[in-house]
């Protein structure tokens, strides 16, 4: 990506900006490098109880206000949290970019933290809690990464703990960024069409301000442990089956050809093999995936679907092929062909959503400190041969180095 602009502050945080001519919205957002996984033991969760407070008061507005001042407009506020990210971002009509970044500045380094609402969104993050413990889907990728992480952060729930999360003060919210907190990691991020000049006077106005913190905390990096294989029975009609394992970091040379290659065994499309294996020829699963997420230091691979029990073991064999005929047979060249144009057409279709390029910016500027151009990774991607993706099916597709999680039903 060639058509956009980096502006540096003076305490360090840095904007970027994609100009786009055929819009009529903005869309913006603060993404800090700072996750779940920089929580200690007893802060579990606090994290992404912090990404909610934001909304509930700062030194000059309460939770009302906040809500209601892009919601007005007809735009939209929101917020995630990740183990390596949090992001608050917003889209509204560009003639509204000016209280956009003013508000989101405002609930990213103004928030009070207010008892009375610590008190009220506990219980809303604890209903949360309950809501995906009553999700197997849900429930299970959370367990898993415990499985595959375990003892690490990395392994840790996004939301927490009940304990963790009930005893959460102002002051652990205050210690937890004042520890955390590095203006260098820190993007504004901007696709609209308005010029750069524009949104650094405005990130200027409302940013310049910020006093520079350089906290670094280290973060503890994860070592491979043993494959573990777990099954619990839950009050469901369904098996639910998590595998997968440990893989490749964000700056590993085999990152782009991994993520093509997990794309073929069982990506969004419908003719993936799993896909085609488990519900189009046999009608095992409604559906089936494969996901890579990588991480600072390691990365995880998981496979993830529900089937009637009378039909897991099938489906493990199944599975249990699809990773052997990957690793034993190369594939011939139009077929890998076919797969390299299916993958770069998903990737040139996410670039007209613009808010996902909003975010997709910032993360990339933190993570990699660039912005990949499409045509560089279209190379990277063409750039991979069968006897590579074979290769790389030996050495992450072995199902004993993998761990399984499977909810049965009681």
């Amino acid at each position: 990506m060639e058509d956009h602009e980096l502006i540096e502050l003076p305490n360090g945080i840095r904007i970027i900006h994609k100009q786009i001519s055929n819009t009529k919205i903005a869309h913006v957002g603060i993404m800090l490098d700072i996750g779940s996984r920089d929580e200690l033991p007893e802060e579990q969760g606090i994290a992404h109880f912090w990404e909610h407070m934001a909304f509930k008061g700062t030194r000059k507005r309460k939770s009302f206000h906040i809500i209601n001042r892009l919601d007005s407009l007809g735009g939209e506020l929101n917020a995630y949290t990740t183990r390596e990210k949090i992001c608050f971002y917003a889209s509204v009509l560009d003639n509204h970019l000016d209280k956009a970044v003013e508000l989101l500045a405002d609930i990213t380094f103004n928030s009070t933290f207010p008892e009375k609402e610590i008190e009220k969104e506990r219980m809303v993050i604890l209903e949360e809690m309950a809501m995906y413990r009553d999700t197997p889907e849900d429930a299970i990728q959370d367990d898993f990464d415990e499985l595959v992480f375990r003892n690490h952060p990395l392994g840790s729930n996004i939301l927490g703990t009940e304990d963790t999360v009930g005893r959460f003060k102002q002051g652990d919210f205050k210690s937890f960024l004042e520890r955390n907190l590095n203006t260098e990691k820190i993007i504004l991020s901007s696709v609209g069409n308005y010029s750069a000049k524009k949104l650094k006077k405005l990130a200027e106005k409302y940013l310049e301000s910020v006093p520079h913190k350089n906290h670094t905390p280290q973060r503890s990096y994860f070592q491979d442990s043993e494959p573990i294989v777990q099954t619990v029975e839950k009050p469901i009609t369904q098996a639910h089956v998590a595998l997968g394992r440990t893989s490749y970091s964000l700056r590993d040379e085999n990152r782009i050809p991994f993520f093509l290659l997990i794309n073929i065994l069982g990506g969004p499309s419908m003719n993936s093999r799993l896909n085609l294996s488990l519900r189009e020829k046999h009608g095992f699963v409604y559906g089936i995936d494969a996901s890579y997420t990588p991480y600072y230091e390691t990365g995880s691979l998981g496979i993830y679907f529900a089937t009637d029990p009378k039909n897991l073991k099938k489906s493990l064999k199944l599975i249990d092929k699809e990773f052997d005929l990957l690793k034993k047979k190369p594939m011939g060249y139009m077929q890998l062909h076919k797969a390299k144009q299916q993958l770069k057409g998903q990737l040139a279709m996410s670039e007209e959503n613009n808010n996902a390029i909003m975010l997709m910016m910032a993360k990339s500027m933190l993570d990699m400190n660039k912005i990949p151009d499409i045509n560089e990774l279209f190379e990277q991607i063409d750039n991979a041969s069968a006897e590579q993706l074979m290769e790389l099916a030996r050495a992450n597709f072995d199902k004993d180095k993998m761990s399984q999680l499977t909810f049965l039903p009681k």
